[in-house]
């Protein structure tokens, strides 16, 4: 009993750590297997989701194929390629923060710090960019009375925007508020074009043909021209771009998952972002220089490093996959 009572128990500080780790280094490595298991979560529901409707899911190549001051140009997965690499690259600035806290040189700390910083944000500024391009959508498609997406294309197989051959019908189109909707609900935001125009647009124009959200060795049916005519009949609204409820590229299931997946993530990275700026502060205000250690550093560090390679599995799974 005398031998327990002279233990130095653990306190976070000098004396016996488990596994050589202090206390808040303990409880992040603790936070970051709790929230692995919550991505884990997320990504094996969207897996299950994607191949119980593998036959009409959304080919990401042709979703997410925009690149900043490229418009009209396919560049498929460029940009969210540069985006993972600029998350990476800022995971190597924090490894050289932590490395130069070792050495206790307050500078270098602070430098790499910053740079980290500037990576967080340019990574979640080009995914709101990558979310406007998704909610804004580019080409505009019909959803039938079933529920199905039916997409445009040219007889060469290029996809083809609505406003390329919708007609214009002259009428008033009105968006309802909710002080004139049936009991006072919003409706849906009024499209750019009407049913009744894409249609008579589609009518008229014989060399545009309509591709189903259905695959087939990674390509999407494109049916022929009396197919196509017979296939718009069942057409009940315009869609353009996307939201919680359903999306002009495929299935309703895709717009949901990148929204929460990607959303979730982006809320990691904009929290690690705060956490390094802080840090970074109080490295400038000599904080740890005081303390004699930079073992905060290594916390964020962790952090960091966790929401980089959490993104390397979103990024695999749902983009490339």
């Amino acid at each position: 009993m005398g031998a327990i009572a002279n233990e130095t128990h653990w306190g976070g500080g000098e004396g016996v750590q488990p596994l050589g780790a202090s206390y808040g280094k303990l409880m992040m490595w603790f936070f970051i297997l709790s929230d692995s298991l919550t991505f884990a979560g997320f990504l094996a529901a969207y897996g299950f989701a994607r191949f119980k409707f593998i036959g009409s899911w959304p080919i990401a190549d042709e979703v997410f194929n925009h690149f900043p001051f490229l418009h009209g140009v396919d560049a498929p997965m460029y940009y969210v390629a540069l985006m993972t690499f600029i998350l990476i690259f800022s995971s190597v600035t924090m490894v050289l923060a932590v490395d130069a806290g070792k050495k206790m040189q307050q500078t270098k700390v602070a430098f790499y710090m910053l740079l980290t910083i500037i990576g967080g944000l340019v990574f979640v500024g080009s995914q709101a960019w990558e979310w406007k391009n998704f909610i804004q959508g580019t080409y505009g498609a019909l959803e039938t009375k079933g529920g199905s997406i039916i997409q445009f294309v040219n007889t060469d197989g290029e996809r083809v925007a609505l406003g390329d051959f919708a007609a214009t019908i002259p009428h008033e189109r009105v968006e309802k508020g909710r002080n004139e909707g049936v009991w006072f609900t919003n409706t849906a935001k009024v499209p750019t074009y009407s049913l009744e125009e894409v249609v008579k647009g589609f009518e008229a124009n014989p060399n545009i043909l309509i591709r189903t959200e259905q695959v087939v060795d990674q390509k999407k049916v494109i049916l022929n021209r009396e197919e196509s005519l017979q296939r718009i009949k069942d057409a009940n609204m315009v869609v353009e771009g996307a939201s919680l409820i359903r999306n002009e590229y495929g299935h309703k299931n895709f717009g949901n998952f990148f929204f929460f997946i990607t959303g979730f993530h982006g809320f990691h990275v904009s929290v690690g972002i705060i956490l390094n700026i802080i840090v970074f502060f109080n490295v400038l205000l000599g904080t740890y220089e005081r303390r004699r250690n930079y073992e905060m550093v290594e916390k964020v560090g962790l952090y960091w490093h966790f929401v980089d390679l959490v993104w390397v599995f979103v990024f695999t799974f749902f983009y490339l996959v």
